[in-house]
């Protein structure tokens, strides 16, 4: 019997729903590989090899923008598997992008400096600062190695030891969202600090290479879009992997019926450590695909409203569903790319009409209209 199960009658009744059918049989899978080689490879061919004037040309811009688009998706997965499948509502994943993006923007900036394609040794905002040496914590950034192991290490440190914080002391519900937001912005003003010596309210910006290759080229950027799309794929299989997994199941018996999952001898505090720690990992790996495509990394992306539109993409799309929630952060953000440029001040009141259009008709968000079958309760 599946931890599931256990929950019990007192929860509702979509809590009893079976798990969908595991429709990803060998023409599943033949169907994703197919989808991921287009959207991998078809568009970036388009744009590379087609003329200017061909009505299949993807024009230059957009591929960057794609390429922020499928961080986005990144971003949302990992919201689901906290949010969705667990029932932990965070409104702190703003800190884990942008330390991701923070950690990327180091190693751009550093390789550049040494690369000799800034005025002077260090990077520029050092020069702005009248600052004539680096803080001891950039040491190592111009390897890339480092950087990885820093990626992988800085937000997963902070997740976990928070986490751990959190989680031990049944912190719960709303309020350990309010702590998350308090996470969120504390960091926030942190980073605006000149003393911290990450370039302040400017950040870090004008990057010039990676690994060798220029930003400016579009093939470079192709190759980014590329790399982000893959990343989503990867992610994607390795989230439905853990959901499918044991782990899933007691993930949904934490979120439905903690207390009698305990009673059955699970250790609740394990699970929502785990799943917390790598949801905050996707963040920060996303946080540093998105960066050498916008160009810039800042404190803004910190500011709690970017921890609440995460939320808002999964709920859009349907929340412990993996697809709706990227569908939802495609969906929301193609919009917000539009809206902002053709009709800037009603950005935000369509954000909140659709939020609240999908809270009173559609709990089951865009995928659930579109047919999809949540397994879980939302």
């Amino acid at each position: 019997m599946t931890v599931a199960s256990h929950s019990g009658a007192g929860t509702s009744a979509a809590s009893a729903k079976p798990c969908p059918p595991r429709v990803f049989g060998w023409h599943g899978w033949a169907l994703f590989g197919t989808v991921l080689a287009l959207l991998a490879g078809g568009i970036p061919l388009l744009n590379l090899a087609l003329p200017v004037d061909s009505p299949l040309h993807v024009p230059d811009y957009l591929i960057p923008l794609l390429g922020r688009f499928a961080c986005y998706a990144l971003v949302a997965l990992a919201m689901d598997l906290i949010w969705g499948y667990c029932g932990i509502l965070s409104l702190g994943h703003g800190v884990f992008f942008a330390l991701g993006g923070y950690i990327m923007g180091m190693h751009l900036s550093l390789s550049a400096a040494q690369a000799g394609l800034y005025r002077t040794a260090l990077p520029p905002f050092m020069e702005f600062m009248q600052r004539d040496s680096l803080p001891w914590f950039w040491t190592g950034f111009d390897h890339p190695l480092w950087a990885l192991l820093m990626l992988l290490l800085v937000p997963g440190l902070l997740a976990f030891g928070f986490g751990y914080l959190a989680f031990r002391s049944r912190i719960r519900g709303v309020y350990f969202s309010i702590i998350t937001q308090a996470l969120t912005y504390a960091m926030m003003l942190l980073f605006f600090l000149n003393e911290t010596g990450l370039g302040g309210n400017n950040g870090l910006t004008d990057f010039k290479m990676l690994l060798g290759f220029s930003l400016q080229q579009p093939t470079t950027r192709a190759a980014l879009y590329s790399i982000a799309v893959a990343s989503v794929a990867v992610a994607y299989v390795l989230c439905r992997y853990v959901v499918r997994a044991k782990v899933g199941r007691v993930l949904v018996g934490i979120r439905d019926a903690e207390t009698r999952l305990m009673f059955l001898g699970y250790n609740p505090l394990h699970y929502k450590l785990f799943v917390w720690t790598l949801s905050a990992l996707l963040c920060a790996i996303a946080g540093a695909l998105y960066v050498p495509q916008a160009g810039i990394i800042n404190p803004g992306e910190m500011h709690p409203a970017n921890s609440i539109e995460m939320a808002i993409w999964v709920a859009v799309g349907g929340r412990g569903t993996l697809l709706g929630a990227m569908l939802g952060a495609l969906v929301v953000n193609g919009a917000k790319s539009w809206l902002t440029a053709a009709y800037p001040d009603l950005w935000l009141f369509f954000l909140a009409a659709l939020f609240i259009a999908v809270t009173l008709w559609l709990p089951g968000g865009l995928l659930g209209l579109m047919g999809g079958r949540r397994g879980e309760k939302a």
